[in-house]
This record gives structure tokens, C-alpha cells and sequence, in this order.
């Protein structure tokens, strides 16, 4: 049975898995395909917990996103985006602020083009192919594509600096990110963990390696330094679960089990 692609743009190969097809099944989308679910099988039973940390990812981004529009932010930036699957950002966005505008960047040349057909003719969105690492080229194309940095703008760095090694120095790139908005905007991150972990689950995730880009493990310390010249708001640095849950979420009492920090922080 032929699965339906209207979606897909000319030149995506559906017979080959997509790294971003793979975490949109995770996450519960629409837009992947049998062969990249048999990929996301294999690795969750590597990882079984993955598809667990990839949800509470993208529940607390969700949360993040209202409360920034809440604190009155109208332009976002979100590195390392993959698919906007639904409830993502701009949806989130727009649905709180008419005049809102998303910028989608990321790494992967299948994810843009995926992204760029399903946001076709949606207002207060734009999508740029680059790397985190690229920042001079990140906010140069994120100013042709809407964002004014004169004014404050979210920096949402969800679940994408554990891609980058230390040898590219990631603190470096947060830095050069917020020193480029200016005071009143907000920084967004999460970041995978060792912190609480057994043994068995943080070598399960180094295994993560083999199947594409490693994941580097963080801790406390390391990512909170990540913040500065942000005040972070409360509750701080946090396990994912614990990042300002909705009163209807249930009481997790094993918040370590996602295996990764979230915070926000404002820029004074």
C-alpha cells in the first residue's frame, strides 16, 4: 500500500529514512514513512527511553513558547527545529499573537525542504538551512526572513546542543547568539544529561553515536553556565518534567528519567 506524500517535495527520496522523519514519528506526527518508523523502532529498542525524553522535549517547548508569548515575546527563533510537526512552534505562536513571527533553522537539507512545504503560505514563518555552529549566517538569514533584533527575540535552543561536541565549544555559540538580541529577549534551551542516570541508560545513549550524530551528556553545571547574561526564570535549570508543568500534568516522581535539563532565561 502506497502511503500518501502530497506533502513531500520533488526530490526527497521516501525509500531512504530521514533523521527528522525519525523524530517526528517519535513525537506522534504525520509526516514519516514506513521505512523511517522501522529505523525509530530499531533505535528505541536500543534507547528505550528516547521516545519518552523526545516527548517531554517537545510538551515542555510547548510550554516554554506560551509562556514567552505570555511575557509579551512576538518573534521566535528556533535552531535545530526538524519537522514542525503539530502544536509546534508557530502554531503556538500565532495562536497567542496574530503578528507573531517563527524562524525555523536546521541542519537537515530533508527537514527544510519538508518544512518549507508544510509552512507554504503561513504567514509570520520563515525556514533556514544552516548549522548552530554558523551563527553570523544564522541571524543574517534569520534578519532577511522577518526577525527585527532590534526588538526581543527568543532564542529556542531545544534538544540541539547535545549534537554539538566540545571541540566546537557550544558556550562559545550561545554567547555569540545572545549577544546578538538585545535586553527583554529570552533564551530557551534543553540539553541531554548524565545527571541521575544508571549506568546502563547513559551507555545506551552513547550508543546513540553509531546510528548518526553522538550525543554529547552535559551537566548541571556546564549548561547553567550556558545562561549567562540571562537571568533564568523559576523554577531555574530543571529535569524537562519539572520546567512550570500544567496543574492538569500528573506528578512525576522520577523526573530524571528523561535524561535532560530545560531552562529559561531572560535577558536583562
Amino acid at each position: 500500500m502506497t502511503e500518501p506524500n502530497d506533502w513531500v517535495p520533488a526530490g526527497i527520496d521516501v525509500n531512504q529514512p530521514s533523521a527528522a522523519r525519525v523524530y517526528d514519528y517519535f513525537l506522534g506526527g504525520a509526516h514519516n514513512f514506513a521505512v523511517d518508523r522501522a529505523l525509530a523502532e530499531q533505535i528505541a529498542a536500543m534507547t528505550p527511553n528516547i521516545g519518552e525524553t523526545m516527548r517531554s522535549n517537545r510538551v515542555f517547548l510547548r510550554r516554554a513558547v506560551r509562556f514567552l508569548a505570555e511575557q509579551g515575546v512576538r518573534q521566535f527563533l528556533d535552531i535545530g527545529s526538524g519537522i514542525p510537526t503539530a502544536g509546534n512552534v508557530h502554531e503556538i505562536a500565532l495562536a497567542a499573537a496574530p503578528d507573531a513571527r517563527v524562524v525555523y533553522v536546521d541542519i537537515d537539507p530533508v527537514a527544510v525542504e519538508h518544512s518549507r512545504a508544510i509552512l507554504a503560505g503561513i504567514e509570520g514563518t520563515g525556514v533556514i538551512l544552516a548549522d548552530v555552529r554558523e551563527v553570523d549566517r544564522v541571524l543574517a538569514e534569520a534578519e532577511k526572513a522577518g526577525l527585527d533584533f532590534t526588538q526581543p527575540v527568543a532564542v529556542l535552543l531545544a534538544g540541539v546542543l547535545h549534537f554539538v561536541p566540545d571541540g566546537d565549544d557550544p558556550g562559545a555559540l550561545v554567547a555569540a547568539l545572545g549577544a546578538a538580541v538585545v535586553p527583554g529577549s529570552y533564551l530557551l534551551i534543553s540539553h541531554a544529561t548524565a545527571d541521575g542516570q544508571p549506568p546502563e541508560v547513559i551507555e545506551a545513549q552513547r550508543l546513540s553515536g553509531r546510528t548518526g550524530t553522538e550525543i554529547v551528556l552535559r551537566p548541571a553545571s556546564v549548561l547553567k553556565a550556558y545562561f549567562k547574561g540571562f537571568d533564568l526564570v523559576e523554577p531555574g535549570l530543571v529535569f524537562i518534567p519539572q520546567w512550570r508543568p500544567d496543574p492538569s500534568d500528573p506528578v512525576d516522581e522520577h523526573p530524571e528519567r528523561v535524561g535532560a535539563y530545560a531552562g529559561v532565561g531572560r535577558k536583562g
